[in-house]
């Protein structure tokens, strides 16, 4: 049963990657590969409440992944339809490449940590759309802010959700997780952005700028969408670390109080189709979305049937050092999602053994938070990036995979040497 189930699943990843050659959607595949591999578990359960129970309590941790994708998207498209990035679009002038990839992942990178990976994602991407005209240039742009993302949030007990399992959890505080994994973070993205920023020559090129009497909202409307649709992000921490609420229940708040603004603020309007939550709602990519569920019901099975723990168990056995066994981790996040295989960690190693704080909790947090970068489909953000820009799997493979490796790698070295000089290890 457990062989047939990896099969389908390893068949599905492939085709996922192979998406652009076999055209098919990877919603389509990845929906199919999450479902058949539901089906298997069934029919080999004598009791089927098991597998209802077990699908059940893990379609309650995706929806939770799910509604905050769907919340933060539509505010992000509801500010893109007030224009409120010409807030900032107006203000970033240079068009010098390495400035720019420079500036835009510095904002990424502490933004991630503030909010969190994939909101920032989201955000970041669409302000590149408006900067950059489509091509390989504004691809590479939008890799490097899932890098970015990635290494902002891993810092951060709010920035990725690993490492905010791992504080919720007690093996991590706040204030060891920031002091101790933010070098480590900046090493990860400085890396590849010096690679890549080196490679660049020139400038942009221009994306056309919009006229100011072209644009559908007063500078006005602009500046309240925008300030309340960033606050409201930026709040969402803040009320899950006050009402000790999920992360969705703050995006879903957020995203009524937003419709009701929009509401109050173009009641008197004729036409207000093109500014309104609803044509919001219609323009997030739900395909994507669809293909985050696909592939998490996949991996869910993986959980259930115990091959992540059996896979982590397999590790300490046969590598026991630490170091490896957690850079594998990291880098195995790249390939099945980082939750089950951090959530395995914490279940295979009590506090007795390695207590709060341990080298290993935050060494952890670092290569589960970062090693998602290495794949476009390794993470939330990348997953989001690959939705909005329409990023192919072997394109990222190709052109960012390698950056994002040396990357974790240095950031890996990093964080093992600073650990051996300041007594960690």
């Amino acid at each position: 049963m457990i062989t047939l189930i990896i099969t389908i699943f390893l068949v599905g990843y492939l085709a996922i990657a192979a998406e652009h050659s076999l055209k098919v959607n990877k919603a389509a595949i990845a929906l199919l590969t999450g479902v058949a591999c539901w089906t298997v578990y069934m029919f080999t359960q004598e009791d089927y409440h098991v597998v209802t129970h077990d699908l059940s309590e893990h379609v309650g941790e995706i929806s939770g992944i799910l509604f905050f994708l769907m919340g933060a998207m539509t505010i992000v498209e509801l500010i893109d339809a007030h224009d409120g990035f010409e807030i900032i679009t107006n203000r970033i002038t240079t068009r010098n490449q390495r400035k720019l990839i420079w500036i835009l992942c510095g904002l990424t990178f502490f933004f991630s940590a503030i909010l969190d990976n994939l909101a920032t994602t989201i955000v970041m991407i669409m302000l590149v759309r408006k900067l950059l005209p489509a091509g390989n240039q504004r691809l590479m742009f939008a890799s490097m802010i899932v890098i970015a993302a990635n290494a902002g949030g891993a810092w951060s007990p709010i920035g990725d959700v690993t490492t905010t399992m791992l504080w919720i959890g007690g093996q991590i505080t706040s204030a060891k997780t920031i002091s101790t994994i933010i070098l480590p973070s900046i090493v990860t993205v400085i890396v590849p952005l010096a690679v890549v920023s080196y490679q660049m020559k020139g400038k942009v090129d221009p994306k056309p700028k919009v006229k100011e009497s072209a644009l559908q909202t007063s500078p006005k409307e602009r500046r309240i969408i925008f300030t309340v649709g960033v606050l409201s992000l930026i709040f969402v921490p803040i009320f899950k670390s006050i009402t000790n609420l999920p992360p969705y229940m703050g995006i879903l708040g957020a995203l009524g109080l937003m419709w009701i603004i929009t509401e109050v603020l173009h009641s008197k309007k004729e036409d207000k189709d093109t500014v309104s939550v609803l044509y919001a709602l219609q323009k997030i990519d739900m395909p994507s979305i669809l293909f985050f569920l696909g592939l998490l019901l996949s991996i869910g099975v993986l959980q259930h049937v115990g091959v992540l723990s059996s896979l982590a168990t397999w590790l300490d056995q046969n590598i026991g050092d630490i170091n490896f066994v957690v850079m594998i981790i990291g880098v195995l996040s790249a390939i099945v999602d980082n939750v089950p295989l951090v959530a395995a960690s914490m279940g295979m190693y009590s506090l007795d053994l390695y207590p709060v704080n341990h080298y290993f909790w935050l060494f952890l947090a670092y290569s589960a938070g970062t090693g998602g970068s290495i794949l476009i489909i390794g993470s939330a953000a990348g997953v989001a990036a690959m939705g909005i820009e329409k990023i192919n799997f072997f394109w990222y493979l190709k052109n960012a995979s390698w950056l994002a490796l040396i990357g974790f790698l240095a950031g890996a070295g990093t964080f093992i040497l600073q650990a051996y000089l300041l007594g960690l290890a």
